[in-house]
């Protein structure tokens, strides 16, 4: 088996044949530039690989492409080493003020765009090239902004947002025109998300401006590469797809704890694992150090500090909440070689270059292949270097996660990530920017936005209902001056004239949500980052809490910011706990974890130490084959408990869940709670019910399956919370203006809800109450896999069995059940008790 598994890896990983392209004959300037390029390659010791001499070649021969390469291969200098070698140059100097921008490098996180600079500055004195490299994101100060806006460097490093911002001024088009190509680093983070289709929008907008501009996408972990690449470029019908090398040797381990318990639950081993972490952190160098989510590196930092033996300086904290100049000062030690550990979230995921990374540990499951791969590249990142990464279970079951994904690694599978279609609030705000930056005309923008992969089935009804939108509303809001954006001129332009509303639309371009945030400064001065107004919004003055790896006391709350001091003594502070932080087993991981549960594995030493628990879970009920659907009814003294394990992930498993229970409840007058995880789902009755093999085929049919999920959830609750970030994006809740307070996220809510109600009783069919529902269905619920679960449990052989007592399978999902019913201490205590009870049963 390890040796088919080796040959099919072999096959899947192995580059793919060059793809066939025309190059003119190359000039003597372009020969000077080769000789210099390929020089200062073996003046750092490397190898010009054979992928980028392809993508070099492609883009000289115009065309564009997507290039999918492992982590630290070398994809940045494949793609830039082509525009370089590429480059038109002036016959003669250009006039100072005239714009000479040639390319723009799109980054996903301005983060990024520091390290991005850096790369890009690197070969060019080697090749003789005086080039100016900018940047223009949200952190970009006005000289800088002013530059990227004049066209006054010849490379330009922006975001999506900063790039659409561009396009609100006119006087932007000229400066556009010159542009020879357009880099998308890290594509697969744009893809799947509305930050991707509002830069297809705009990448539509400037391919129109500059029609011979070449686009590249740069990305290290998709599965579906020809849908990514058709994406980017729509209407490439000869945009290339180039393969890298075979992904860098991995080294591979995970650090099974000395005692695995039969009976698993959320968490249990986290801090257990402390020593063992600690241990293997002053074995390296350096070292990364991933969680799942911000608590859970604060809680981590903490826990290491209060053991850190050497300078406490050496040990740091980088995620997403903290203040940019923190989380600069991280990645600036980083790259100096002077920290031995950070902790992180993902937000050291993507590409900064961190060389003297030695080791990446990762705290519980990845929840998918991607993010592993991802993340293991941060180590070794240098070609040719192997990546290192340790995983740390942080309970049992996590053990097998943890092999299926290596498994997956060897076959070299990986998840695929779909691009959105019809995000029509994203199209409301691109047409008002078109709007702005000079106006458009309603059939040239229609043909402009159908080239799109998002918009290309866009249907007329649809897209009269968005022009009827921007300019007054929409039915129920047409009568409100602030929803009256755009103007019609006597030829027929959409334009938008008023400052005051230009002025608001500038401030509010992008698709990225607002968390309801509040900005944490100490009260004699310094930024530490933001929190969640919901956390502090509980708490008052004295309270104590975790933030950026310190305690802090809170002094007042004004003008949505919380102000703090250093809390003093000892004492508990508590930890912040972020919305929307859980991360759902991808369907990938969740196949090959039900693989492996049904007994389809090697003996790995990894493995093996959980084997007593599969063991266990076949003597107390049965280890579920592919082909079977496992259901346990366990009778308690707390009563009932209906187990289903469809191993679909918890995103495909909280509508399923809602809907059984509603059906369940329909058949029986009867009413039902539950619970799930990434495995399976609890349904806890009220009254004892009966459960036969009839009434589960009834209730699992995939009939009707929209009804069903609307019986068991309210979609208008869920659709009300998902229509604030639609409104945001679709400009119906525009920012407050600089120099006035902002608007908290009650006052959001409140703003948002009051809209949501007026639609829906004066404009049913609205389309932002359309895509409401939609986005609720379709992002939220999963439908389409829910629908193709029910159909695979369909197709499969229904075992139902009444085990005496909570099998391993089923025990983290009661004690799931009712995590909510008590405190944490008095949970914890509970789920301890229950878990040692059955340990000495099965002992």
């Amino acid at each position: 088996m390890a040796r088919r598994r080796a040959a099919k890896a072999a096959a899947n990983s192995a580059p793919a044949a060059p793809a066939v392209v025309h190059v003119e004959p190359e000039s003597a300037e372009g020969r000077t530039r080769r000789e210099r390029l390929n020089n200062w390659f073996k003046s750092r010791g490397w190898k010009v690989q054979p992928f980028q001499r392809e993508v070099w070649a492609a883009w000289a021969a115009g065309k564009s492409g997507l290039l999918h390469a492992p982590t630290g291969s070398g994809k940045t200098l494949a793609v830039w080493g082509a525009a370089l070698l590429a480059a038109t140059l002036p016959k003669k100097k250009p006039a100072k003020d005239a714009p000479r921008l040639k390319i723009l490098w799109i980054t996903p996180l301005r983060a990024l765009a520091a390290d991005t600079e850096q790369n890009l500055r690197a070969p060019l004195d080697a090749l003789g090239l005086q080039w100016t490299i900018g940047t223009r994101t949200g952190d970009s100060g006005t000289k800088q902004r002013d530059l990227a806006r004049k066209g006054l460097v010849d490379a330009l490093i922006t975001t999506p947002e900063s790039l659409a911002l561009l396009l609100t001024y006119a006087d932007t088009q000229p400066v556009l025109a010159g542009l020879e190509g357009i880099v998308v680093d890290e594509w697969h983070e744009l893809l799947g998300n509305k930050r991707g289709v509002l830069l297809e929008l705009c990448l539509a907008r400037v391919k129109k401006i500059a029609p011979k501009l070449r686009i590249w996408g740069i990305s290290a972990t998709l599965g579906n590469l020809d849908e990514a690449r058709d994406a980017l470029i729509p209407d490439g019908s000869d945009a290339v797809l180039v393969r890298g090398t075979s992904p860098q040797k991995l080294a591979l381990e995970t650090l099974v704890p000395d005692n695995v318990v039969r009976f698993p639950w959320a968490g249990h081993l986290g801090m257990k694992q402390l020593p063992a972490v600690l241990a293997r952190i002053y074995a390296a160098n350096s070292t990364l150090l991933f969680t799942n989510v911000r608590s859970a590196a604060e809680l981590w930092h903490q826990a290491l500090s209060s053991v850190w033996l050497e300078d406490p300086s050496t040990l740091a904290l980088h995620h997403g909440s903290l203040d940019r100049g923190l989380r600069r000062e991280v990645e600036d030690g980083l790259r100096a070689g002077r920290l031995r550990c950070v902790i992180a979230t993902s937000s050291l995921d993507l590409g900064v270059d961190f060389a003297a990374v030695d080791q990446v540990i990762q705290l519980g499951s990845p929840k998918s292949i991607a993010r592993l791969l991802q993340r293991a590249g941060r180590s070794g990142h240098r070609p040719g270097e192997r990546s290192r990464l340790i995983n740390v279970p942080t309970h049992a079951l996590e053990l097998i996660e943890f092999a299926a994904a290596r498994d997956a690694l060897n076959a070299g599978r990986i998840e695929a990530r779909h691009p959105l279609r019809l995000s029509l609030d994203v199209l409301a705000q691109h047409l008002v920017t078109l709007a702005l930056g000079g106006g458009f005309e309603a059939d040239d923008a229609l043909a402009e936005i159908r080239t799109t992969h998002a918009f290309r089935d866009i249907t007329p009804l649809q897209w009269q209902a968005v022009l009827d939108f921007i300019v007054r509303g929409g039915e129920a809001l047409q009568h409100y001056p602030d929803y009256r954006r755009v103007e019609i001129a006597d030829d027929g332009r959409y334009l938008l004239a008023d400052r005051r509303v230009a002025l608001r639309h500038r401030l509010s371009v992008g698709t990225i949500a607002s968390d309801g945030s509040l900005r944490v400064k100490y009260m004699k001065g310094g930024d530490l980052g933001s929190i969640e107004e919901q956390f502090v919004g509980r708490m008052k003055p004295g309270d104590r809490f975790l933030f950026a790896g310190r305690a802090l006391e809170l002094v007042t709350l004004k003008d949505m910011t919380a102000y703090v001091r250093i809390a003093k003594g000892k004492g508990d502070a508590i930890v912040p706990r972020w919305q929307g932080s859980r991360m759902p087993l991808s369907t990938e991981l969740a196949h090959g974890v039900q693989a492996l549960i049904a007994g389809e594995h090697d003996a790995a030493d990894d493995l093996a130490a959980v084997l007593p628990l599969l063991d266990l879970q076949a003597r107390i009920s049965h280890r579920p084959a592919r082909d079977e659907f496992l259901v346990e009814v366990v009778k308690r003294r707390d009563g009932q408990h209906v187990f289903l394990y469809p191993f679909a992930g918890r995103q495909v498993h909280e509508g399923l869940a809602a809907m059984l229970a509603a059906r369940l409840g329909k058949a029986t007058a009867n009413s039902f709670s539950f619970a799930i995880n990434d495995y399976g789902l609890v349904l806890s009755p009220a009254k004892r019910i009966v459960v036969d093999e009839p009434l589960l085929r009834s209730i699992l049919s995939a009939d009707d399956l929209v009804d069903g999920i609307r019986a068991g959830l309210n979609l208008s609750e869920l659709a009300r919370r998902r229509f604030r970030d639609i409104a945001r994006v679709a400009g119906l809740l525009p920012p407050s203006l600089p120099g006035r307070t902002p608007r908290s996220m009650r006052q959001l809510q409140a703003s948002s809800g009051l809209l949501f109600d007026v639609l829906t009783q004066h404009d049913p069919g609205h389309l932002l109450l359309d895509q409401a529902f939609r986005e609720v269905l379709d992002a939220e619920l999963d439908i389409v896999h829910l629908r193709t679960t029910l159909d695979a449990i369909a197709s499969r052989r229904l075992v139902l069995l009444q085990p005496d007592t909570l099998s391993p399978l089923s025990f983290p999902l009661w004690a799931e059940g009712f995590r909510g019913a008590l405190s944490t201490e008095d949970w914890r205590t509970r789920v301890e008790r229950a878990a040692a009870e059955l340990e000495a049963k099965y002992g």
